[in-house]
C-alpha cells in the first residue's frame, strides 16, 4: 500500500534511527559492563538474568534482527567472562545462557509482531482517514457546485458555513452570511414557519421542511422551499444544523398562474352550466364534476360505475350511449341524452369529447351541457313558427273566400227564373265549400283517402265544370293529409280565378297513380286543366306558390312540376308512400 503524508510520519528520519541506534548500543555496552563487574566481585552467584531489561529495550527501540544479535552477544559475553574468571564454565552457566537465549529470542519476536500489528493498524486507520478526506472532498466540491443553498447553522441560528448557490440566491458573499442568523434571510411574514421547523427538530424528527419566503440584500424576495436537517441526540437540538435552499419562485408563480386559470376554467364552466366528465373504458368508471353530478340529478361523488347510471338516463337512450362506447376508432363524438332525475323531470344532456390513451387505457372525455331550455325554446319557437304559418294560410284563404264565393254565384244560372232552386243551388256550392275549409282548419292528426280529399275540394263545382277524379286508393294520414288538402285547394282557387274553373268550356282531370308495382313506390299525381287562361304564362311567387312548391318545397311530397300555356295547366307532384303512409 503506497504511504501518503499521514503514513510517512510513522518512518523515523535518519537522524532520529541514528539516536536510536546509539541509545541501543549504550544499552548494550552498559549491561555487558555491568555483566563483567557482576561476575568479578559476585563470582558464581550471578546469573544471567540481568540481561533480560537490557534485552527487553534493545528490542523496543530495534527491530528484530539486533535484538537477537544482542542477545547472542550477551549471552557470549556472560559465558566468556565466567570462563576466564573461573577457569571453566559450569552445566548451570550453560544452562543459563540457553535460557537467556530462548527468552531474548521470544521477547524479541513478541516486540517485532506488536510492531507489525501496530503497523497494520495504523496502515488501516491512515487508509480510512484517507477516505474520510476523500469523502470530505467530495462533498466539499459537492456543497460548494451544489443546484441548491446549503448552509450549517449552530442552535442559536447563525450560518457557520455556506455555499455558492446560497450566495447567488441571497445576494451575499460568504463572509457576509457568516454574520447573519438564519431568521434574518426569512421574511418577516414567514419566520413563525422557521419556529416551527426549528421546534420541530426538537421532537424526535431528522428534517423538517416548509415553503417560506427568503430575502435578498438588496431587499427583495423570493419563494423558496426550505429543509432543516439534524441528528438528536438523547431528545436535544445538535450543535450543527444542516440548511437546505431550493429556489421555487418559477414553480410558485407557474403554480399560481395554474390555480387562477383553474379558477377561471370552473367560473367559466359554471357560467355556461358545463361540466366536466372522464369515464375509463376499460373499466367501466365514469368521473365528473360536481356539476356533472348535479345535471344528472346525483349526489356529488368521487366516481360511479357507468352501469350504477341506468338508473337516471333513459331507457330509449341507452343503447346509444353504448354503441357509441363501442366506436373506440372515433376520436370527436357528440351525444345528445335525456335523463330522468329523481324528482321526475326528464332533461336533455348533450355529452362532447373525445377518445384517447392514458397510459395505455383508453378513455374518454369531455364536457356535459344542459339542453332542456334550449330544447324548450327550440319547440316554442317551432310551435310559434307552425301557428305563424297556419294564420297565414287562413289569411290567405279568407282573402280568396270572396272571389271564390263571387265566382260560385256567377257560374250557378238560374233555372227557368226559379229563384228558389238557384238559392237552393247556390247554397248546396257554399256548404261543400264551408265543408273544405273545415277539413283545412282541423289539426290535420285524423286520416284520410287521397280521393275524398280532392273530391271535397271540387266538390262546389261539379255538376258546373267538367271534372274528372280517378286513382287506387291512398290513405294519407295525419299531417300530410292536411297538407295534401292545402295543395288541392290552391291548385282549385287558382284555377278558379285564373284557369279551367273559372271558363265555361274548361276541363279538370285530378287522377294519380303507382310509379311501379313495387309496394313501397312513389305515388305520381298530375293536375291538368284544359281551357283558355285569363293570365299570361308568368307565375306570382307568393303564399300559393309556395304551398305547391314552386318557389321550393311543396308541404309534402317531393319533385313538383308546374307547365303554364295560355290553353291549360299541368301540375304534377310525386308522394313518398313513407311520408304519406301510416
Amino acid at each position: 500500500m503506497p504511504m501518503n503524508s499521514h503514513s510517512r510520519r510513522w518512518n523515523l528520519d535518519p537522524s532520529a534511527r541514528l539516536l536510536t541506534h546509539i541509545a541501543s548500543a549504550s544499552v548494550l555496552v552498559a549491561t555487558l559492563i555491568f555483566e563483567t563487574k557482576a561476575s568479578v566481585y559476585i563470582g558464581e552467584g550471578s546469573s544471567f538474568l540481568e540481561f533480560i531489561p537490557a534485552i527487553i529495550i534493545i528490542s523496543y527501540l530495534e527491530d528484530r534482527a539486533p535484538a537477537l544479535a544482542a542477545t547472542i552477544l550477551m549471552v557470549a559475553a556472560g559465558l566468556w567472562a565466567r570462563g576466564t574468571l573461573h577457569g571453566q564454565i559450569s552445566s548451570e552457566d550453560w544452562a543459563r545462557a540457553i535460557l537467556l537465549l530462548v527468552s531474548g529470542g521470544v521477547i524479541a519476536m513478541t516486540f517485532h509482531r506488536l510492531r507489525q500489528d501496530l503497523r497494520e493498524l495504523l496502515e488501516i486507520a491512515e487508509a480510512r482517514l484517507s477516505a474520510v478526506e476523500a469523502t470530505e472532498s467530495r462533498y466539499r466540491w459537492a456543497f460548494e457546485r451544489a443546484a441548491m443553498g446549503f448552509a450549517n447553522t449552530n442552535e442559536e441560528g447563525e450560518l457557520l458555513q455556506s455555499n455558492r448557490r446560497l450566495c447567488e440566491m441571497t445576494g451575499y458573499k460568504e463572509e457576509e452570511l457568516a454574520h447573519l442568523r438564519l431568521r434574518a434571510l426569512v421574511h418577516p411574514a414567514d419566520r413563525d414557519a422557521l419556529a416551527q421547523l426549528l421546534a420541530g427538530l426538537g421532537n424526535d424528527t431528522a428534517s423538517f421542511a416548509s415553503e417560506v419566503r427568503l430575502t435578498r440584500k438588496d431587499g427583495t424576495a423570493f419563494w423558496a422551499r426550505l429543509t432543516l436537517s439534524s441528528s438528536v441526540p438523547d431528545g436535544v437540538l445538535s450543535e450543527s444544523i444542516f440548511v437546505v435552499v431550493d429556489d421555487i419562485s418559477e414553480r410558485r408563480a407557474a403554480h399560481e398562474a395554474l390555480r387562477a386559470q383553474k379558477e377561471w376554467l370552473d367560473l367559466a364552466l359554471s357560467a355556461g352550466r358545463l361540466a366536466t366528465w372522464r369515464i375509463d373504458l376499460k373499466d367501466g368508471i365514469v368521473t365528473g364534476s360536481g356539476t356533472f353530478w348535479d345535471i344528472l340529478g346525483l349526489p356529488p361523488a368521487a366516481s360511479r360505475r357507468l352501469e350504477d347510471l341506468t338508473a337516471v338516463i333513459h331507457p330509449a337512450d341507452w343503447p346509444k350511449l353504448l354503441a357509441s362506447r363501442k366506436l373506440a376508432s372515433v376520436t370527436n363524438y357528440d351525444v345528445e341524452i335525456r335523463v330522468r332525475r329523481p324528482d321526475g323531470h326528464i332533461r336533455w344532456v348533450a355529452l362532447r369529447g373525445r377518445e384517447e390513451k392514458y397510459d395505455d387505457r383508453l378513455q374518454r372525455l369531455g364536457v356535459a351541457a344542459d339542453l332542456t331550455e334550449r330544447r324548450q325554446t327550440t319547440l316554442l319557437r317551432a310551435a310559434a313558427k307552425k301557428r305563424e304559418r297556419i294564420m297565414l294560410e287562413q289569411r290567405h284563404r279568407f282573402s280568396n273566400l270572396f272571389p271564390v264565393i263571387t265566382a260560385l254565384v256567377n257560374m250557378v244560372d238560374v233555372p227557368e227564373n226559379n229563384v228558389r232552386k238557384y238559392k237552393e243551388t247556390l247554397i248546396d256550392r257554399i256548404r261543400a265549400l264551408e265543408a273544405t275549409h273545415l277539413l283545412l282548419s282541423r289539426n290535420g292528426n285524423a286520416s284520410g283517402m287521397l280521393h275524398d280529399l280532392v273530391v271535397q275540394e271540387l266538390q262546389p263545382y261539379m255538376g258546373t265544370r267538367d271534372i274528372s277524379v280517378s286513382g287506387p286508393s291512398v290513405v294519407i294520414s295525419g299531417g300530410a293529409a292536411e297538407s295534401f288538402a292545402m295543395i288541392v285547394h290552391e291548385l282549385t282557387t287558382n284555377s278558379l280565378k285564373h284557369g279551367a274553373l273559372g271558363d265555361p268550356k274548361g276541363r279538370i282531370e285530378a287522377n294519380w297513380t303507382f310509379a311501379s308495382e313495387d309496394a313501397g313506390s312513389d305515388i305520381v299525381f298530375d293536375w291538368v286543366e284544359s281551357g283558355r287562361r285569363r293570365t299570361s304564362r308568368v307565375v306570382r311567387h307568393g303564399f300559393g306558390s309556395m304551398i305547391i312548391g314552386v318557389d321550393g318545397a311543396p308541404l309534402v311530397g317531393h319533385s313538383p312540376k308546374l307547365e303554364i300555356s295560355d290553353h291549360g295547366l299541368r301540375y304534377s307532384l310525386r308522394l313518398s308512400r313513407k311520408e304519406i303512409g301510416p
